[in-house]
Parts: structure tokens; C-alpha cells; sequence
């Protein structure tokens, strides 16, 4: 078996199962968030169930509308605080100490650990596969099914082996590296499988990068993506304090849709062009591309070393006239760090707006809204039209350092040493 396939067999109390199968498994978490949780409660009454099937087993944040934009989304809020108080929630997490974006938040919390079977409401859910979980998002339906029973129905998904090598070059990311993939095989290149990396490149990513490639499987059409437990992991989930791990490795024999590989070094800092993340092209390659707005942040690159990265290619510089910046830490307790080491304000300085973490203007929510014809690079997930605002404007996709010295350019481009690198 794959290791998504060990895993789903764990926690549906087989010795094995094979693609293809419908099976029922136990879930170690439940997740929801501000948009979808509201569905999911109002549709729990329905199920016969007074209480939850385990409180410590789902976590709520919101995190799309919030700091609440509107009366709307204070109801959508509402709803979930009312309902974590009255089922006595303990991973409940709002403004304040404990708030951040759900797919950050919840391994910073140390609320997921290796082996783990995670369901969220919420298509990036996925990013938790980062730790060797199986982690996949829901509909609000299922996520009420599963706050009910603690179990919920699989159909056991193929695999693709992505074998990772080489060392990345400088200003190349976990970005890059699931753009590269994706603009390889297509938005459903991976259409339900799971997208298992391997290879001694593993190790030469971080872990947030990891986190990154992970959050972005479902733009290749994705069950879930995973990466094979190692030092990092177990040294990762023992700093933030998860319960212990239960590492399961793919067979040596195991079946495979297809192989893929990649060498890290050859990979440079890649854009995504409107309207699909799969539409990449070399940022040596792109051209004059003006821009309007650059958006840093998000569920999939608003860690620590995002901003590091970004804060580093725009240290000393100002953002170009005419150019919004907006910043967006993905949690309260990375923001403090980032406000320790002064990257907050090397943002500032240059002419930014940091804001408190939100998944803001990814979906389209606010803190960053477009106009018509207005064009943004964005270190967010998702290009599609309209995503972050009007349907006659345009969304590209890079890494943080490149979002960041597309700032401070006026439109889209790599980071000096980068372009160097490329012979650009």
C-alpha cells in the first residue's frame, strides 16, 4: 500500500485497502472555519446528536471575514461561538492570542501529528499532509457527519510518487516547486489520487515548504498530498507540543498511477499566469508585466519564513509608486516573531500595510478587494476569475520573494541574485 493507503486502513480497522474502495474511518480531527462551519451546524440538529462525538476532536477558526467585515460575516461568527460555547469546543480560536488562518493555526497549535486522519471543510485542508497525515477537505454536510459520528466514508485514493532531488537554488521555495509540478501535469493531473513526495529533496525542504506544496496538492486535482515523516517532522512536532506520532511509510512494492521527477535545482522562481495555477511561466520569461497590488500572505505562504523571505528582498527599498502592498501574517504568534525580528518593519518602511491574520483578499473576502482591470501578484493559492474581486481582473501567483520585488519594481519581477541565476 501507498502511505495514504496505510493510513486510511488504520483508521477503518483493516489490514489493508486498495484504490477504488468505499470504506468508513475513524477521524482524529474535524475542521471548520467561518464560512463553511455556519452550514455544519445548522445541519448537526439533524443527525439525532446532542453533542459532538468528541469536543477536543474539532477545531473552529474563523478566519475568512475576520476581523468581521460586515454584519454578515459577525453572524456567521456568531453562530460558531455560540455553538463551540453550548458544545464546550476546545480548539475554538478567534481574535486575540490564539487567531490565525486554519491551515496555520492548526499544526502551530500542534493540533494534527503524523498518521493522523484529518477532514476540514475547507479544500485546503490538505496542507496538514506536510506532517505525514492524511488531511483532505469536506463539504459542510460531511464535516456535520462527522462532528456527529467521528467517522466519515472514503473512496480509497490512487497515487502518484513525486520523487523530489537535487538542492533548490537560493530564491526557489515550496512554491516554485508545487508550481513547477502543477503547470507539469494540469489543474486535475492528480484528479482524486494522492500526491506522495519522496526522494532525498525531501529533506532539503523545510518544513514550510512542505506546508506550501502540501496546501497547493488540490490545485493539481488532489485528494491529498503527503511527505514521508523524517527529522524535520518529528523535530517540527515536537516543538509545538502534538501528541506522538504514528508514522506509516509506503510499501517498497507499492502501486503508483505514475512516477514523477523532479530536481530541485532546476527549478527557478515560477509565476502562474491568470487564470489557472497551472498556466506557469519562469519569472526570467514573463516580460513587462505591470501591477497594480501584491498580496503576501495566506494559508499557503504566510509563515515565518515567507516573510523572511520577502522582508530580505525588499530590505532598503520602497514599494513602487502606485503599487499596493498588503502583508498578512497567517497567525497572531508569527506576526509577534516577525514584529521581534523587525521584518514588520523593514514592511512598513517600504511603504506596505501589515494586517492581522486573515484569509483577507485570497477569496475574495476584503483587505485587498480588486477593480476591474486591476492586475495583483499574490503569494495566495488560486487565480481564477474573479477570485479576488472583479471578473475583468487578473491574479498572478508567486513566491514571497518574488511577490516582493514585484512590489518594489512595479510589476513582475524575480529578486536580483535570481535573475542573475536565470542569465536574465
Amino acid at each position: 500500500m501507498t502511505m495514504t493507503q496505510k493510513i486510511l486502513a488504520a483508521h477503518s480497522g483493516r489490514e489493508n485497502v486498495r484504490a477504488g474502495e468505499l470504506i468508513m474511518a475513524k477521524l482524529d480531527l474535524v475542521l471548520g472555519n467561518d464560512i463553511t462551519s455556519p452550514v455544519a451546524i445548522g445541519e448537526f440538529p439533524k443527525f439525532g446528536r446532542k453533542h459532538v462525538f468528541d469536543r477536543g476532536k474539532i477545531a473552529l477558526v474563523p478566519d475568512h471575514f475576520t476581523p468581521n467585515k460586515d454584519i454578515k460575516a459577525a453572524a456567521q461568527c456568531a453562530a460558531m461561538r455560540s455553538f463551540a460555547k453550548e458544545q464546550g469546543i476546545a480548539n475554538y480560536f478567534e481574535v486575540g492570542h490564539d487567531c490565525g488562518i486554519e491551515h496555520a493555526l492548526l499544526p502551530e497549535k500542534g493540533l494534527v501529528t503524523a498518521g493522523d486522519l484529518v477532514i476540514g471543510a475547507d479544500s485546503h485542508t490538505c496542507t496538514c499532509g506536510a506532517l505525514g497525515a492524511f488531511s483532505t477537505g469536506v463539504g459542510s454536510t460531511d464535516m456535520a457527519a462527522g462532528m456527529a459520528a467521528g467517522e466519515t466514508w472514503f473512496r480509497v485514493p490512487a497515487a502518484i510518487k513525486v520523487v523530489l532531488k537535487g538542492w533548490p537554488r537560493k530564491w526557489t521555495c515550496g512554491k516554485d516547486v508545487i508550481l513547477h509540478l502543477i503547470g507539469m501535469i494540469g489543474v486535475d493531473g492528480a484528479r482524486y489520487q494522492s500526491l506522495e513526495f519522496s526522494g532525498d529533496g525531501v529533506s532539503r525542504l523545510s518544513m514550510d515548504d512542505r506546508f506550501t506544496i502540501a496546501n497547493m496538492a488540490i490545485e493539481a486535482g488532489a485528494k491529498n498530498g503527503i511527505f514521508p515523516v523524517d527529522e524535520k517532522t518529528l523535530e517540527y512536532l515536537g516543538e509545538h507540543g502534538a501528541r506522538p506520532p504514528r508514522i506509516f511509510e509506503a510499501d517498497p512494492g507499492a502501486e503508483y498511477s505514475r512516477t514523477i521527477e523532479i530536481d530541485l535545482g532546476e527549478i527557478e522562481p515560477t509565476v502562474a499566469f491568470p487564470h489557472l495555477p497551472s498556466n506557469t511561466v519562469r519569472v526570467g520569461d514573463v516580460g513587462d508585466v505591470p501591477i497594480d497590488q501584491a498580496v503576501i500572505g495566506s494559508c499557503t505562504n504566510g509563515r515565518l519564513s515567507d516573510l523572511r523571505a520577502a522582508a530580505e528582498a525588499m530590505r532598503g527599498k520602497s514599494v513602487a509608486p502606485g503599487v499596493r502592498c498588503i502583508v498578512i501574517p497567517a497567525t497572531q504568534r508569527i506576526y509577534l516573531k516577525a514584529m521581534e525580528e523587525g521584518l514588520l518593519k523593514t514592511f512598513v518602511e517600504a511603504g506596505c500595510v501589515v494586517s492581522p491574520p486573515t484569509c483577507g483578499p485570497c477569496l475574495g473576502g476584503h483587505m485587498g478587494i480588486l477593480a476591474k482591470g486591476e492586475r495583483c501578484i499574490a503569494t495566495t493559492n488560486r487565480n481564477f476569475v474573479g477570485r479576488m474581486g472583479h471578473v475583468e481582473s487578473e491574479i498572478y501567483l508567486a513566491s514571497p520573494a518574488v511577490t516582493a520585488a514585484s512590489a518594489v519594481a512595479g510589476r513582475i519581477a524575480a529578486p536580483p541574485s535570481a535573475s542573475e541565476e536565470a542569465g536574465d
